[in-house]
């Protein structure tokens, strides 16, 4: 700022400002290094930032490069006190600054850390101060405003340089945040692909190429493909976690359908004539990972499981009585819980064939009223049970999810949503 500096030109200066004036003084570079080189000592104090205007501010998708960050007619307005000492000359007062039409572009890299998370840094900087103006007040002020404008050059020219390490400042801030990102989302003993925590293994199937529309009513649009819920189940089916032990007590009371061999007799006489009086347990488990389908406005889940039956022996053994193959289809509502991607399933229909059989041949189809039962009353709130509890979508910190909404489209499901950060 080099104000005392400038105060020495004022005895050369009182007719710069007629009409015509006689005098013409103009302070050069190499006058300002020197007043820099004086002995002046000034500080600024109690800044605040009274208005700041970002008028235009755009981020887009550069093709090859990726995002790009920029702001353009961006303005601020900055009160302050000054003070400076020259020697035994003291003075002190306020000043105003404004800076109009401050651009600023950058790209973005973005590249993973090694724990999976993105990781963002400031590439190809530029900015650019059109203008700044500052206006002294209080103490000699009406002396240093003869320097304003070279004064305000010097600020605008150094505030330029600053604001493109400013920025590269800010984007690596942003990795603190990133840090938080849930990239690997505790999801019961197994994670999200999705991988099983104790053994990494690739799904047998690869995803669908998919891409999200031009939505621009949220701040944020997430895009989950079905191959991400394949991957899911493909992942508990391999450990053994799409499995159900169902027994009689897990039927309601109201229902006369029992898991008893006097039940099961009424459809195939042999079983109540070879174990009667003993209870039955069914053991339902997948054959295959389930496929998930996803058309607009419609969700669907064909499984492939197996049935066995057994016969509760009184010592609490079990003995074998069939195996069936029970290919079933349900319909799926999937929905936003929180920060969780939920869903729902009702029974649409289901197919059953004969695998073994220990007690002899028998129409199978004499069996569905009992596995209708099963199903309803047993595997479909079991599933729901899980799926209620929800799997974590990308979120950062603590963020809160607002305004979502989420649309069922061709190979995935979209989410809309305002985000919200709570601290």
């Amino acid at each position: 700022m080099f104000l005392c500096w400038c105060l020495s030109l004022v005895a050369l200066i009182p007719l710069t400002t007629s009409t015509n004036p006689g005098v013409k003084v103009k302070l050069t570079a190499k006058g300002i290094e020197y007043g820099r080189k004086l002995a002046v000592k000034y500080s600024l104090t109690n800044m605040k930032m009274v208005e700041v205007g970002l008028p235009t501010a755009a981020l887009d998708l550069v093709p090859g490069t990726g995002p790009k960050l920029s702001i353009v007619n961006a303005n601020f307005r900055l009160h302050g006190n000054w003070r400076v000492k020259y020697r035994f000359i003291k003075d002190k007062g306020s000043f105003k600054l404004n800076a109009d039409d401050i651009s600023f572009s950058t790209s973005l890299s973005i590249k993973s850390d090694p724990t999976g998370r993105p990781a963002v840094s400031s590439i190809d900087c530029g900015a650019n101060i059109g203008k700044m103006s500052v206006r002294f007040r209080g103490g000699a002020s009406w002396l240093y405003n003869l320097c304003k404008k070279t004064i305000s050059r010097a600020i605008r020219k150094a505030m330029q340089k600053k604001i493109c390490p400013l920025v590269a400042n800010a984007v690596s801030d942003l990795n603190n945040n990133l840090k938080t990102i849930n990239v690997l989302a505790k999801v019961d003993n197994l994670k999200g692909e999705f991988y099983n925590t104790g053994k990494h293994q690739e799904p047998p199937f690869s995803p669908a190429v998919f891409s999200l529309p031009p939505q621009i009513n949220n701040m944020l649009y997430i895009g989950i493909s079905s191959f991400t819920i394949e991957s899911a189940a493909f992942v508990y089916n391999t450990a053994g976690a799409l499995s159900l032990y169902i027994t009689d007590d897990m039927i309601p009371t109201i229902s006369p359908i029992r898991l008893n061999t006097r039940t099961f007799g009424a459809f195939i006489p042999q079983i109540d004539q070879r174990f009667p009086g003993l209870m039955i347990k069914l053991l339902v488990k997948m054959a295959k990972a389930p496929v998930i389908t996803f058309e607009p406005n419609n969700a669907t889940v064909q499984s492939f499981a197996s049935v066995t039956a057994y016969a509760i022996q009184p010592n609490a053994t079990l003995t074998p009585l069939f195996v069936l193959n029970l290919v079933s289809s349900v319909g799926a509502r999937v929905f936003v819980s929180g920060t969780r991607l939920a869903g729902a399933v009702t029974l649409n229909k289901m197919d059953l064939t004969l695998g073994t059989s220990d007690v002899g041949d028998f129409q199978v189809g004499t069996l569905n009223s009992i596995f209708q039962t099963v199903l309803h009353f047993v595997v479909i709130p079991t599933m729901n049970a899980q799926l209620a509890k929800g799997y974590p979508l990308p979120t950062l910190g603590k963020m809160k999810l607002m305004n979502t909404q989420l649309l069922v489209l061709k190979d995935h499901v979209m989410i809309g949503t305002d985000v919200q950060f709570t601290g």
